[in-house]
C-alpha cells in the first residue's frame, strides 16, 4: 500500500480513491504541478489534503491552501481536526493573539495545512513567513481552490486571485495544484496563463452529475411555480433558490416562510453578521431553503442539498453548472429546476450591453449567454447539451425533463416570419422601435390605444398572427433572441427618462424572413412533470434500509446532531449520511466491527467508536 493509500485509509477512512483522484495525488506527491477540473462533489479536497499529509510526513513541511471563503476555511479545518490532522486558518475572524499563535505554530512545523484568503497571502507579513519557510525547505505545496476566480472569462472573477502568479515567481520548485469545478476552454486557458501553470499536468474529470435531474419550465408565475415544485417534490428538504436581485431575494424568502417553508435570505446587502448567521443555519440545520443571489454558494460543502432552483436565469452556462452543482453532493437524487422567460433573455442581454467592458469581453459574454439560452430552449437532452459545452460527448441521459417527457414540437417558422415582418413594418411606419407587448398586440390584431395612436392597425401584418397565442409568440421571441435573429434596442422615454428595451431586426433576421431557417418550438404548456417518488424528508440516504436499520439510522442522526452542535460544526463534518447508513446496515457490536466502514478513520474510531456502539445497541435511546 502506497503512502497515499495509507493516508486515505487511516486518516479519512476510505478504502479506495475515486476516479482520477489517485493519479492526481501521486503526481502532486512527487512534486508535479496540476490543474484539476472536477465537478462539485467529485472529491477535489482530497486531491490536495492527501498530498499535504504525505509530503509533510516526508519532511517537506506545510501546505498553503488558498481559499476565498471564511466559512469554508472554518469547516474544512474543523473536518481535518476531526480526522486527526493538524490544520489551521488565518483570516479576519482571529484576534491578534490567535493570529500570533497560528504564525508561531506555522514557524515551528506544527501545522500540516494552513488555509488563507488570497488577499492575506500576498501581504508583506505573510510573504515574509512564506519566505522563511521556503528558505528552510519547509514549504511543501500550494493548493489554489476555486481557481476559476483568476479568470475574467469565468463566472466568478476575483481580482485578488491575479496576484497569485507571485507563487510561481517567488517560490520556484514548490509544487502547485489549482482546482475548479467548472471551466470552459476559454477560462481554462486563462487560468493556465494567469497562474503560470504552463508546465502543469491537466486532469479533466467527467463533468457529468448523473444524480441531478435538469428541468427548465416556461416562466408564467415563477413564485407559484417554485412553491408548487417545493411542496410537491421537496417538502422538508434543504435547497438553494437563486434570484437576480436583492429585493427579489427578500420578497421570495418571505413568501416561502408564509407558505410554511423554512427559508432564509442571503445577499451582499445584508449585514455581515446576518449573512454569517443565515449561512451557519443552512449548513448546520436540516431542511433550510436558502434564497440568495450569486453571492451565496461558492465553497458551500453541504452534501444533502436536494434541489437548486432558479427563478431568474443565470448569466452563463458555467454559472448555471456551478450553481446547480451544489445539489446532490452526496450522490443521491437531486433536482436542478429553473423557470425561464422572455424577460430573462432581455435582462441578461441588457446587462452585457450596459457593462463598461471592452467589446472583446462583451462578445465572449454574449457567446456564453447564447450557450445557456440554447440549453433553455433545447427540445433534446439537457445533459447532453450541457456536457457538450465543456467538450464532453455523451448520449441522451434518460433523466432530464426532455428525456422523460419529450416535448411536443410545432413549426414556428411561419409565425417567426410574420413576427419579424411586423417589427419591420411598425418601424417603417413610425420610425420607432417597440417592445414585445406592442408587437404581439399588432400581430394578433388587438385594438389597443397604443395601436391606434401610431396607426398600426393599418399596416399589412396587423392581425395576421391572430391564430397564435401570446405564449407562443413569446416563445418565438425567446428563440430568435437566443439565436441572434432578433436584437434589442434601447429607448429612453422623453417624459420619464425611463430606459427600456425594444425589438429590432439583425443581420441574421434575413435568413428567417426568407424561409431559409426552420424555427422549431416546444408546445407552450404549463409544466406538469412526473413526480419523483419521495422519501421521508431528511432520510433520503436511508430509504433502502429495513425497519431496524432505519431506527438505528435515526438514532445515529440524532446523536450526530448533538456532537456537531457541541463542536460548532455542520453535522456532515462528524460523519456523512453514507457513513451512518453503513453503520446502520452493519449493526456493529464491537469496535472491530466498525473497521472498514467508509468514512471512519483511525482518529474518528478512537473519538466516537464507543459512543456509536452505545447509540445503536437495542433498546438504547437518546
Amino acid at each position: 500500500m502506497s503512502p497515499s493509500q495509507l493516508v486515505l485509509h487511516d486518516v479519512f477512512g476510505y478504502a479506495q480513491f475515486r476516479g482520477p483522484q489517485q493519479a492526481i495525488i501521486e503526481h502532486v506527491v512527487s512534486g508535479g504541478d496540476a490543474l484539476v477540473l472536477m465537478p462539485t462533489g467529485g472529491g477535489k479536497s482530497l486531491c490536495y489534503q492527501v498530498p499535504a499529509i504525505v509530503r509533510q510526513q516526508a519532511g517537506h513541511g506545510v501546505t498553503i491552501v488558498v481559499s476565498p471563503l471564511i466559512a469554508l476555511m472554518h469547516d474544512q479545518v474543523g473536518a481535518l481536526h476531526e480526522a486527526g490532522v493538524d490544520a489551521a486558518f488565518l483570516n479576519s475572524t482571529l484576534d491578534w493573539e490567535q493570529t500570533q499563535d497560528v504564525e508561531l505554530r506555522l514557524q515551528t512545523g506544527a501545522i500540516t495545512l494552513l488555509y488563507a484568503a488570497p488577499e492575506r497571502l500576498t501581504t508583506p507579513r505573510f510573504l515574509g513567513l512564506l519566505d522563511d519557510l521556503y528558505q528552510q525547505g519547509h514549504l511543501s505545496l500550494f493548493a489554489i481552490d476555486e481557481a476559476h476566480c483568476v479568470s475574467q472569462w469565468g463566472h466568478d472573477f476575483r481580482p485578488e486571485y491575479r496576484a497569485l502568479s507571485i507563487l510561481h515567481e517567488r517560490y520556484a520548485g514548490v509544487p502547485r495544484i489549482a482546482l475548479t469545478a467548472t471551466a470552459d476552454a476559454l477560462t481554462r486557458a486563462d487560468i493556465i496563463e494567469r497562474l503560470r501553470l504552463e508546465e502543469a499536468q491537466l486532469f479533466i474529470s467527467s463533468f457529468d452529475r448523473p444524480n441531478i435531474r435538469y428541468r427548465i419550465e416556461e416562466k408564467k408565475d415563477a413564485t407559484t411555480q417554485l412553491l408548487r415544485f417545493i411542496e410537491r417534490e421537496h417538502a422538508g428538504d434543504a435547497g438553494v433558490v437563486y434570484c437576480q436581485s436583492r429585493k427579489r431575494v427578500e420578497e421570495l424568502a418571505a413568501t416561502l416562510v408564509e407558505a410554511g417553508i423554512a427559508a432564509l435570505p442571503y445577499h451582499a446587502g445584508l449585514p455581515a453578521d446576518v449573512r454569517q448567521q443565515n449561512q451557519n443555519r443552512f449548513l448546520r440545520e436540516e431542511g433550510i431553503v436558502m434564497v440568495a443571489t450569486i453571492a451565496f454558494g461558492m465553497g458551500i460543502d453541504k452534501p444533502d442539498v436536494r434541489f437548486v432552483g432558479h427563478v431568474d436565469m443565470p448569466k452563463n452556462i458555467e454559472g448555471y453548472y456551478q450553481e446547480t452543482g451544489r445539489a446532490g453532493r452526496d450522490g443521491l437524487a437531486a433536482d436542478a429546476w429553473m423557470a425561464y422567460g422572455l424577460q430573462d433573455v432581455v435582462n441578461q442581454r441588457r446587462m452585457i450591453d450596459d457593462s463598461e467592458a471592452g467589446e472583446d469581453f462583451k462578445a465572449a459574454m454574449r457567446g456564453k449567454l447564447d450557450a445557456l439560452l440554447a440549453l433553455a430552449e433545447a427540445t433534446d437532452c439537457r445533459r447532453q447539451r450541457l456536457l457538450a459545452y465543456f467538450g464532453e460527448a455523451s448520449g441522451p441521459c434518460g433523466n432530464c425533463d426532455n428525456c422523460l417527457q419529450p416535448p411536443a414540437l410545432w413549426d414556428g417558422t411561419d409565425a417567426a416570419r410574420k413576427l419579424l415582418s411586423t417589427i419591420y413594418r411598425v418601424h417603417q411606419k413610425s420610425a420607432l422601435t417597440f417592445g414585445a407587448g406592442h408587437i404581439i398586440d399588432v400581430l394578433r390584431g388587438k385594438d389597443s390605444d397604443k395601436v391606434r395612436q401610431y396607426g398600426h392597425e393599418s399596416i399589412s401584418t396587423f392581425g395576421v398572427g391572430a391564430q397564435y397565442s401570446e405564449a407562443q409568440l413569446k416563445a418565438i421571441m425567446r428563440q430568435l433572441l437566443a439565436t441572434g435573429a432578433l436584437g434589442l434596442h434601447k429607448v429612453t422615454s422623453e417624459n420619464s427618462g425611463h430606459v427600456f428595451d425594444t425589438l429590432t431586426l439583425t443581420d441574421a433576421s434575413r435568413a428567417v424572413l426568407q424561409g431559409q431557417v426552420q424555427v422549431l418550438l416546444r408546445e407552450s404548456l404549463a409544466a406538469t412533470r412526473t413526480r419523483r417518488p419521495k422519501a421521508t424528508p431528511a432520510n433520503v440516504a436511508a430509504q433502502d434500509l429495513g425497519p431496524d436499520a432505519q431506527a438505528r439510522f435515526i438514532n445515529l442522526k440524532a446523536w450526530r446532531s448533538e456532537v456537531a452542535k457541541a463542536h460548532d460544526l455542520p453535522a456532515y463534518v462528524i460523519f456523512h449520511d453514507a457513513t451512518l447508513v453503513g453503520i446502520a446496515q452493519r449493526n456493529p457490536q464491537t469496535l472491530a466491527d466498525l473497521h472498514g466502514i467508509s468514512g471512519i478513520g483511525t482518529k474518528k474510531l478512537e473519538a466516537y467508536g464507543a459512543e456509536v456502539l452505545r447509540v445503536i445497541q437495542p433498546g438504547t435511546k437518546l
